[in-house]
């Protein structure tokens, strides 16, 4: 071949050609360095794996727990009825199992949302006059946790911020802060039956509020809002365009002369996501069948809320199949009996704790008028020994094999919170060692000032 020799011009349009090439060629390079500098494994967590945290296992977790062994174990810390076997379902709720198992017609997929026939029946159970429900305003979820974890999702951005009731149920926290969402506690009052400070809720309002959580009745208070109160609430909500999810798996479990009223029945204009389920109620926390309601009487959610959860349902095809083919029978043919014996139960153990406690010195108990929990005031500055709540509830384990868990774990210190689902004698017998233990540790503040002087 003849020698050729080639003129590159750089003036004009040839210069750009010219820097696009030697931009081009200079991206390969890099692009091939890119791959070839990873010389050894290095697989990281998520952002939001790392930014998940229970508070209660954080808590528990680090807690020394070495029970008296001359004592059988109390655990009055564990929220679940069906651990000590003494709160059985019904045998209707069974029947109703063993019914759709049988039938062999729920062992496929369900549609993300649930199936239609089940989302009727829950429909029809919760709609009222105030607040009317059809099927597409219901989601079936895997628990209630699930139904709380799709509304945060579909109401916040990652910078926006929620209001959580403290105490309150830790799961708000871990769900919002995992999310990048940020959470706002506000006050609920011992001394008015944990009801919310209003005026606190409503000073934590700003531009990025998207929503408001209010559990009612309340884990871990065990509190009751009356009508008024929730109307209170509601105007505040509808006063700064702020909606409202309201976490209801406790509904209807109130003591005798408590009336319970969900905020939606009670609402002319701020939309709400109500979160429900099984699994108290129906005593089968195992079973994951909770639910949304969607109330939006005017329309303020609009379509495109109801698409987002949809598409969010859509992750996880949740809810248990067998259990949507037995809710039909388990909503309309448990008998009334059951839910006033669980209740009488439930009132029962709470006087008999809260009788028993009122008169141990340095201890103040909240009486509840519902759901499953009796919060127990610790005056600190009697038990001199103990820097804070978890030191007591953990020296009460390892004295007197009692667990109460400390109310740390929802963001409320000096507090602790007892379970009173326990069998009656077990409720007695821990009493009894809260008793022992307190009067051993309990300190006037002259015997303080002497032991200092001494």
């Amino acid at each position: 071949m003849e020698n050729q020799s080639y003129e590159v011009k750089i003036n004009g349009s040839g210069i750009h050609e010219m820097n696009a090439l030697i931009g081009a060629v200079k991206g390969i390079v890099c692009l091939a360095k890119q791959k070839s500098c990873r010389q050894r494994w290095n697989i990281r967590p998520s952002e939001m794996s790392i930014n998940t945290l229970n508070p209660i296992r954080a808590i528990v977790d680090g807690m020394k727990l070495t029970p008296n062994p001359e004592k059988p174990m109390i655990a009055l810390s564990i929220g679940d009825p069906t651990v000590f076997g003494n709160l059985p379902t019904d045998d209707k709720v069974l029947q109703a199992m063993k019914d759709a198992i049988d039938s062999n017609k729920y062992n496929g997929y369900a549609p993300s949302v649930g199936y239609q026939k089940s989302r009727e029946v829950v429909a029809n159970f919760y709609s009222c006059t105030e607040a009317p429900l059809e099927a597409e305003d219901v989601l079936l979820t895997s628990g209630c946790s699930q139904a709380i974890d799709l509304a945060i999702t579909v109401l916040c951005n990652p910078g926006d911020n929620i209001l959580v009731p403290c105490p309150g149920f830790s799961l708000y926290k871990t769900l919002a802060v995992s999310l990048g969402i940020q959470v706002k506690l506000y006050t609920l009052l011992p001394e008015k039956s944990w009801e919310i400070d209003l005026q606190h809720m409503e000073s934590l309002i700003d531009d990025r509020t998207t929503c408001l959580i209010v559990n009612n009745p309340s884990n871990p208070c065990g509190s009751v809002y009356s009508k008024e109160h929730l109307q209170n609430i509601l105007s505040v909500a509808s006063k700064h365009c702020v909606p409202i999810l309201a976490d209801e798996i406790y509904g209807d479990m109130v003591f005798p002369g408590c009336t319970y009223q969900s905020m939606a029945s009670l609402s002319s204009d701020v939309p709400i996501l109500a979160c429900g389920g099984l699994a108290k109620r129906w005593l089968v926390p195992g079973w994951r069948l909770g639910w949304i309601l969607i109330h939006d009487k005017n329309q303020i959610f609009g379509k495109e809320i109801r698409q987002g959860l949809v598409k969010l349902s859509q992750r996880i095809l949740g809810a248990c199949t067998i259990v949507q083919g037995a809710i039909e029978s388990i909503l309309n043919d448990t008998p009334q009996e059951f839910y006033h014996r669980t209740i009488s139960f439930l009132e029962s153990n709470s006087e008999i704790c809260f009788s028993e406690l009122s008169t141990v010195p340095g201890l103040t108990p909240v009486m509840p008028s519902g759901a499953m929990y009796l919060m127990v005031g610790i005056e600190m500055e009697h038990f001199p020994e103990f820097q804070n709540d978890v030191q007591f509830t953990e020296r009460l384990v390892t004295e007197q094999s009692v667990f109460c868990l400390p109310a740390t774990a929802f963001e409320y210190p000096n507090y602790f919170r007892i379970v009173v689902t326990v069998p009656e004698e077990m409720m007695v017998e821990a009493c009894t060692r809260i008793r022992e233990f307190c009067q051993r540790h309990y300190r006037t503040c002259s015997q303080d000032s002497n032991e200092l002087d001494q």
